[in-house]
């Protein structure tokens, strides 16, 4: 090698030390590349390929929502919603970068500005800093673990180049938006967002943004929930951290700094259909197994968001109207307070460890009284308020609040009590005019007793809402599909329908009075009574179902036969095997589950034809492939008839009056239309409740009743229970959708005489009166539908008393 003049003569005057050392430095340095660049090539043959990268697959949870869009439930190990980088707000994008890697967009890998920064810091006493990149933080996650060593180190730096190589910019803070942990089980901002703010990330304030930007470095030590001053100090760092790098402007940072952020509270649930979630939940594991956990599938059901909100509301307050008129049973539990003289610093933190162990409920309200009074109650809710009762609010917990009152029933300071935001009317309100007309609080208790409401399009069967029980946490059992409850004079409507295929008309005469009838061979004998005990005499069948007359229900399956009644409810899509062989069916001792009772009534609400329950429309994968779809509502033919158009038709007129002047008048009265249609229901000693009805665009059926079948009490019934329940539910389903006109009438029936009348017996023909001698008119004499039937055999004697409308 021709070295320079200048360098040779140099060389020469060193001493022999002084060339011996720079010539072992510079082996040494030769040595240490040739190393680095052999280890380099061992390790990055060592190196993962980038396949989890360039093509990201992550764990994305079962999404199950409603027709419109809205999230109804999410499971899976992991909260993760994949959102592609240009659907990402760019101020979020910035705000991230600002804080975690401001030269993210102009380094390749490594920040070696940062990394110099650091070790200076570190080498002269300073904080010790993390210098990892963007990309550093991407290889970590999806390929290292977290311990601190110089191999792992080594292999960030290696695998970081080669990421910056294989993919760009965009595509790596793609993967780092989406991948990384953010506390309470959210992973990627877009579930942070909801989960934290319940809110899209679109919908984000520059304040909450930076809120979301600090979690990154540490989710668990900044989490607003858990501690909300230090993701605070944290906030403030990344929004100045904003305004230094130019994402915000000075206006905008003051703004964010006075924005007081409200999180999302616990008891936010979002949309109630718990059971309809775990309803999916089970058919999505039988049908494509436990993967569907991490798979990305989104299942759309048929339920409307706005009729779900509204009917589980309706199902709440109808529920907790009810129990307000049960006896109190007393606190849920008492816990030990320090004395009111203690600090209120020591007394709230008390509160708080005493009401951990309790559930809140975002309607029935967890509270622990501080001071109690005959006269005054003054109780702390678990969200920190204080609520003061007085007068009429205390009205139910007066024995209580009495000095000798047993210690079960007792409330006292320390009670664990529920409040319940009520009317002013319902909670006694003695307060000033201005104030009087708002939601008071009252105490309430945790109801005992269990209600339904099911609601499905008639002509497409399709669900619009679903609302199993009142509350899944406590109670899984899904009484819409499960509950085998009697029918009480639910099921009327279904043997009148019946009745007229054999001859009898709306004008038909039959005597409502009191029956005897012999019990099987002979044994004891039962009297069917009606539920006021009062026989009206001769009515007709639209009066009788109208005033939901139980002697005039006997009478009409005396004439057309018990097994054709039940070949009947058969057809209309009940189980046989919950019905009953005997006259008792008359009373409603059937069982029928809510489902398949609106099932039922959708015929009549549709003209006659079968409709099968739809709940799930489509499934899409985590790229919005359809991967199933429901089919299209069934052609209406005579294929799929289970009634005669003109059955439907008349029976619809039978249940028009009883929301005209019967049983059901409320409904209209309240809701002022003429559309409704619908039958009361109420069993033997009030112990179901039911309301079936519908308008020509939705049928509804409402139970309520205790797991345990006892009685609701002596003056409850299906009018006062379940009715109220169906007219709010109906009240959201039907506003803004105009008056129906009345239906046409089909062919072959028309008017006589005041009614309709099937064309064959315009004539005067069909049966003009029933139960008016002491012969019964003998069956099959009347209808070709009943002929060869013998008469039905005599109920036993362990019938049920009558049941109520």
């Amino acid at each position: 090698m021709n070295l320079p003049t200048r360098v040779r003569l140099r060389w020469r005057n060193l001493s022999p030390a002084t060339r011996l050392a720079l010539g072992l430095a510079c082996g040494l340095g030769a040595g240490a590349v040739l190393a680095i660049a052999v280890a380099v090539q061992l390790v990055r043959s060592e190196l993962p390929r980038l396949d989890a990268l360039t093509n990201y697959q992550p764990l994305q949870p079962l999404r199950i929502e409603t027709a419109d869009g809205v999230e109804i439930a999410q499971f899976g190990p992991e909260r993760r919603h994949f959102t592609p980088i240009g659907q990402i707000p760019r101020l979020l994008q910035d705000a991230v970068l600002a804080v975690e890697d401001s030269r993210f967009r102009s380094h390749r890998g490594i920040d070696w500005k940062g990394v110099a920064r650091a070790l200076f810091k570190a080498a002269t006493g300073g904080r010790l800093e993390g210098a990892s990149t963007i990309t550093q933080q991407v290889a970590r996650n999806f390929y290292l673990s977290n311990r601190r060593t110089p191999e792992r180190k080594f292999k960030e730096v290696l695998l970081s180049v080669e990421i910056e190589r294989t993919l760009s910019k965009d595509q790596i803070l793609e993967l780092y938006l989406n991948q990384i942990y953010l506390g309470q089980r959210a992973y990627g901002f877009a579930a942070a967002s909801e989960i934290y703010f319940g809110k899209p990330m679109s919908a984000l304030s520059v304040a909450e943004t930076a809120m979301l930007a600090g979690l990154p470095q540490n989710p668990a030590w900044a989490n607003p929930v858990t501690h909300a001053e230090r993701a605070r100090q944290r906030q403030l760092i990344v929004l100045r951290r904003m305004l230094d790098t130019g994402v915000i402007t000075d206006s905008q940072w003051q703004a964010a700094r006075g924005e007081k952020l409200a999180l999302r509270s616990p008891l936010r649930a979002g949309l109630h259909a718990e059971h309809v979630a775990e309803l999916v939940r089970r058919w999505m594991v039988e049908r494509y197994g436990t993967e569907v956990y991490g798979r990305g599938l989104r299942v759309t059901t048929t339920l409307r968001a706005a009729d779900q909100a509204a009917a589980w509301e309706a199902l709440r307050r109808g529920v907790l109207a009810y129990d307000r008129r049960q006896p109190f049973g007393g606190p849920e539990d008492t816990e030990d307070l320090p004395p009111p003289s203690a600090p209120a610093a020591e007394i709230d933190r008390a509160i708080a460890l005493a009401l951990r162990e309790h559930r809140d409920d975002e309607m029935l309200r967890l509270a622990i009284i501080v001071s109690a009074s005959p006269s005054e109650v003054v109780a702390q809710l678990a969200s920190g308020e204080q609520v003061r009762l007085t007068a009429g609010a205390l009205h139910r917990v007066r024995a209580a609040l009495q000095p000798r009152a047993r210690r079960q029933l007792a409330l006292q300071r320390g009670s664990v009590i529920r409040l319940v935001q009520a009317p002013a009317a319902e909670a006694g309100d003695r307060r000033d005019d201005a104030r009087r007309g708002q939601p008071d609080w009252v105490i309430a208790q945790w109801p005992d007793v269990q209600a339904a409401l099911v609601a499905l399009d008639p002509t497409s069967g399709r669900l619009r809402a679903w609302v199993g029980g009142f509350d899944f946490a406590t109670s899984h059992f899904d009484h819409v599909l499960r509950a085998q409850r009697q029918s009480g004079s639910a099921i009327k409507p279904l043997l009148y329908s019946a009745a007229l295929e054999h001859g009898v008309m709306p004008d038909t005469v039959i005597n409502d009075a009191e029956l005897t009838l012999a019990g099987a061979s002979g044994e004891g004998a039962w009297q069917p009574r009606n539920h006021d005990d009062r026989y009206d005499g001769p009515l007709t069948l639209r009066e009788a179902l109208a005033r939901s007359k139980n002697t005039v229900s006997v009478r009409l399956i005396q004439l057309v036969g018990i097994q054709p009644t039940r070949a009947w409810l058969q057809r209309l899509g009940l189980d046989l095997q919950q019905q009953p062989d005997n006259l008792t069916l008359a009373l409603g001792s059937g069982s029928v589950t809510p489902l398949r009772l609106a099932q039922a009534y959708a015929v009549y609400a549709n003209g006659g034809w079968r409709v099968d329950p739809v709940l799930i429309d489509r499934i899409t994968d985590a790229r919005g492939q359809v991967v199933y779809q429901a089919g299209p509502a069934p052609t209406m033919t005579d294929d799929t008839r289970a009634i005669p158009a003109r059955n439907a038709f008349v029976t619809g007129s039978l249940l028009a009056e009883v929301t005209r002047t019967g049983t059901a008048a409320r409904a209209r009265r309240e809701l002022a239309r003429d559309d409704l249609y619908g039958k009361t229901g109420t069993t033997n000693d009030a112990v179901d409740a039911w309301f079936a009805g519908y308008h020509p665009t939705v049928t509804t059926v409402v139970w309520m009743g205790h797991d345990t079948p006892t009685s609701l009490g002596e003056r409850e019934s299906g009018g006062g229970l379940a009715l109220p329940i169906w007219i709010e539910y109906m009240r959201q389903a039907l506003a803004g959708v105009p008056p129906s006109p009345s239906p046409l009438a089909p062919d072959g029936v028309q008017r006589a005489g005041g009614d309709w009348v099937y064309e064959e017996y315009a004539d005067g023909s069909y049966v003009r009166q029933i139960g008016m001698h002491a012969a019964m008119p003998t069956p099959g004499a009347l209808a070709s539908t009943s002929a060869g039937h013998a008469p039905p055999p005599a109920p036993g004697g362990s019938a049920p008393a009558p049941s109520s409308p």
